[in-house]
């Protein structure tokens, strides 16, 4: 049985955080009672910021004696109820320890804390010449501490893999507020228990993640994109199953009917290219050179007009690119 949070627990709270990192007002409390679940929602007692892994040691050691249900959270945009307060008690949001701690070029890893935004590592990094696959539909708005205990994926997992790929470290706090470090600058580790596996995707059940290291890759020179048309389903499912079994790896092979299309079109307040057609496949081939690229994508196309493809809009630079992948960006959003 779990106890409330009453005047002691928000005396202890306000004296670890400050007034201005405690919330109470209802209509904060509202913004923190649900993830991107539609009709999954609960509001918790109180919510509190924090900024460094010393105040997460102590509130969860102080919760854990007291019985007080903590629920950490990123930036709320799982897709599971993992960030749902469903006991009450407290919120403990991470998304103001939020900095990039060092890019190591030499190791080819970042080190970050768990509120910094997926699209932000990307970013810091492809400036380096560096590349972190991972690519969660929502890698604009969630936190990379959020990717993690939920091991969030995207449409570069085809190739890619997840974000349990990528992690060889972590700083977590266990619910009796001890500090663990599991991991690190390492390619290949593999004694003892797998700890940072057993907490990828554990959605904060068995403890706080407070820093991560992640595994880099060179960034690959050549990306070209196909956004494809069917006239039906069963043409873009085929499609696939030939491409896979020609031993051909796209970055990314996405599935979109026209229901979808149009729910993102009114969305977006745009109309989308092919909009009439009844299947689409967005199709991503990258590499390190234009010539073996360009060669994938011919075959890439001769595939999907063997099994009656309608059409196909080719993009190689980044700007028609983002504007191929905004549907499939706000699909989420466009459906509810």
């Amino acid at each position: 049985m779990y106890a409330k949070v009453d005047h002691e627990v928000l005396e202890f709270l306000t004296g670890l955080f400050g007034k201005d990192r405690v919330l109470l007002d209802p209509d904060l409390l509202e913004m923190y009672a649900h993830d991107e679940v539609p009709g999954l929602k609960a509001r918790p007692e109180v919510v509190v910021r924090a900024t460094t892994v010393q105040q997460i040691s102590k509130v969860m050691k102080f919760a854990n004696e007291k019985r007080i249900p903590v629920t950490p959270r990123g930036a709320g945009y799982g897709l599971s109820g993992g960030a749902v307060p469903v006991c009450g008690g407290i919120v403990l949001s991470l998304e103001k320890m939020d900095r990039i701690l060092e890019i190591d070029k030499k190791n080819l890893m970042i080190t970050v804390e768990p509120g910094v935004i997926t699209s932000k590592i990307h970013e810091a990094v492809e400036r380096e010449g560096l590349f972190y696959p991972p690519d969660p539909a929502s890698l604009d708005s969630c936190s990379i501490g959020g990717n993690v205990a939920e091991c969030a994926g995207g449409p570069r997992a085809v190739k890619y893999g997840v974000t349990k790929d990528y992690v060889c470290g972590l700083e977590a706090v266990l619910p009796s507020g001890e500090v663990i470090q599991l991991g690190g600058k390492l390619v290949k580790n593999v004694t003892g228990y797998d700890l940072i596996g057993l907490l990828i995707g554990s959605e904060g059940t068995l403890a706080i993640i407070t820093k991560i290291i992640l595994r880099l890759i060179p960034l690959p020179r050549v990306t070209i994109d196909l956004l494809v048309a069917f006239n039906e389903f069963q043409g873009a499912a085929d499609t696939v199953s030939v491409i896979i079994e020609r031993q051909i790896l796209p970055t990314s092979i996405e599935f979109m009917e026209q229901d979808s299309l149009l729910a993102c079109e009114k969305y977006l307040k745009k109309e989308l290219p092919l909009r009439e057609a009844a299947a689409f496949l967005l199709i991503k081939l990258d590499g390190n050179r234009k010539e073996d690229v360009e060669a994938l994508c011919e075959t890439v196309g001769e595939v999907c007009f063997e099994h009656d493809a309608i059409d196909v809009l080719v993009a190689d630079d980044r700007p028609t690119q983002e504007k191929l992948w905004e549907a499939r960006r706000v699909i989420i959003e466009a459906l509810k």
